[in-house]
């Protein structure tokens, strides 16, 4: 995976530093970079398990912690796959406390409108 890990990490340190309209660069950067790793993840999961049949694919899915139902295709359920992996990442966990203290700081990604 060529996402940039220590990037996020950096970005999560610097957070803490922030006044609020930085923060909101830098959440905007870390959200990229995780949107960026979140998709070459799924690119792999897709090279690894695709052809596999939906009940296995669903089987695996369950087995990962994630709730699925029948009415999933298997596209959805890699997805799912992906995301219960990516979750694990550092990467992701990095950004999950950035975004974490972000909204806690009050600043987010989700304008209110």
């Amino acid at each position: 995976m060529t996402i940039d890990t220590q990037r996020l990490l950096d970005l999560t340190a610097a957070a803490q530093n922030c006044c609020d309209e930085d923060l909101l660069q830098v959440l905007r950067e870390a959200n990229g970079l995780y949107q960026q790793g979140l998709q070459e993840l799924l690119r792999s999961v897709v090279a690894r398990l695709d052809g596999l049949p939906g009940p296995d694919l669903m089987a695996a899915a369950i087995s990962a912690g994630m709730c699925c139902d029948t009415s999933q295709d298997g596209d959805e359920l890699l997805l799912l796959l992906a995301l219960a992996e990516w979750e694990m990442t550092p990467a992701a966990m990095a950004y999950s406390e950035l975004a974490e203290a972000a909204a806690y700081r009050g600043v987010s990604l989700v304008s209110e409108g």
